[in-house]
This record gives C-alpha cells, sequence and structure tokens, in this order.
C-alpha cells in the first residue's frame, strides 16, 4: 500500500479489495457460520437504571474502550512515537528532514492502528457472534464517527463516538434501524 501513498481514493479502495481477501480466508479456513464467544461470568448478567436495562459486558466494554483511548493517548502525548507520529503527520517532509524515519513511522502507525482494530473485535465478540464479515456493519458507523469527529482529533472522535452513538439508540425505536442511521448520516453532510 505504500505506492499508493498520497492517492487517498486509491489506498482506500485498496485496503478495502485487502479486506475482501482477507474475508474469503478467513471463510475459507474456518467456515462461513456464526461462532459464538462465551461471556466470561463477570460479564453476564445486568442491572436497572430507571427504565433502562444495562448488560454487564456493555458496561466492562465501555470501560475497556475508556481505558484504551486513555493509554492511545499518553502514548500520543508522552513517548517519542507519539511525538514522531504527529511530526509525520503535520509536515511529512519537515519532519524527514529532521532526522525522522518516516516510513518506520508510517508502518508503526499501520500496526497500531491494526492492533486497536483488533482489540475492537475481541470487544465485538462480546456483543455478537463472531463471523468473517462482522466488521461490515460498523464500517459505515466508524466514518460517521470520524467524519463528525474530526480527522486527527482523538478527543473530537471520543465525543464523536458517544453523540453519534446515542443519537442512533434514540432514533433507532421511532425511525428504525435504517432511517435512522440514514438521518444521523444526512445530519453529518
Amino acid at each position: 500500500i505504500r505506492f499508493l501513498y498520497g492517492r487517498p481514493l486509491e489506498t482506500l479502495l485498496a485496503t478495502w479489495g485487502l479486506s475482501l481477501v482477507l474475508q474469503q480466508a478467513v471463510r475459507t479456513a474456518f467456515g462461513p457460520t456464526n461462532r459464538e464467544v462465551g461471556n466470561p461470568s463477570w460479564m453476564s448478567g445486568a442491572f436497572e437504571l430507571g427504565q433502562i436495562t444495562i448488560t454487564y459486558n456493555r458496561l466492562w466494554i465501555l470501560c475497556f474502550t475508556l481505558a484504551v483511548f486513555a493509554i492511545l493517548l499518553a502514548m500520543l502525548r508522552y513517548t517519542a512515537l507519539g511525538l514522531e507520529m504527529r511530526a509525520v503527520t503535520q509536515n511529512r517532509r519537515m519532519a524527514a528532514s529532521m532526522g525522522i524515519a518516516t516510513s518506520r513511522v508510517d508502518a508503526l502507525t499501520f500496526g497500531l492502528g491494526s492492533g486497536i482494530a483488533g482489540i475492537a473485535g475481541v470487544a465485538l465478540s462480546q456483543i455478537d457472534n463472531v463471523s468473517p464479515n462482522l466488521g461490515q456493519s460498523y464500517i459505515i458507523d466508524s466514518f460517521m464517527v470520524v467524519v463528525f469527529g474530526g480527522v486527527g482529533n482523538l478527543w473530537g472522535t471520543l465525543v464523536g463516538a458517544f453523540t453519534l452513538g446515542i443519537a442512533n439508540k434514540f432514533l433507532e425505536p421511532v425511525a428504525g434501524a435504517v432511517l435512522g442511521k440514514i438521518a444521523i448520516l444526512v445530519l453529518i453532510i
């Protein structure tokens, strides 16, 4: 994908095509059926808060997500790699002239993003069954969160995720899941 840097549309299409290849490889290796991942006992159950029922697994996933966010924020602010990542993002040529190996930073950033996506997959396995196309139902929401929160803005992404998630849950009972998502997409645009 490195030769596609600077061409965002081609990069998006190439990574999407790669994801299709990986999905088919997983489907071939493990079969097309969904697999259930059992919750640990400490994540099972629920409690009621007024008329709202909150399940323990979703509460633990929320805490886990906030912990990953805090670790990522600290890594970006207080480590040399975080400084290099911010420098390469802001001005690649200047960072290279200062001695930062931009290709190394690109590879480490891609690895970090892939690791966070893997962590998200583990968290999703506690909510839904695991299948080769588990992430497809969340990809549009992810793009909406990044657009709403702002590319490169970690706090904006967090606020965008919570805002869009809560708005979606309030719209679903009234408009339905599909129309609720469309309404939110129209509001973002």
